[in-house]
């Protein structure tokens, strides 16, 4: 459970962005094709959208005193 307060949603979209991580970054983690073949550019924006909202929030607890 975290320790401080996130805005609720962020976990999830934490926990999509991990799925992503090695099947994104190693040629050989799907069966077929390489990772840039199996990802369409609305996905990645979407993902992408997901890690700056991490990012930001990251930011803002950092900020705050």
């Amino acid at each position: 459970m975290p320790r401080v307060g996130l805005e609720p949603g962020l976990v999830d979209l934490a926990l999509e962005l991990d799925k992503a991580y090695v099947a994104a970054r190693y040629p050989n983690a799907h069966p077929a094709g390489a990772p840039k073949d199996r990802y369409t550019s609305r996905e990645a924006e979407r993902l992408v959208g997901y890690a700056q909202a991490i990012v930001d929030a990251c930011e803002s607890l950092l900020a705050s005193p």
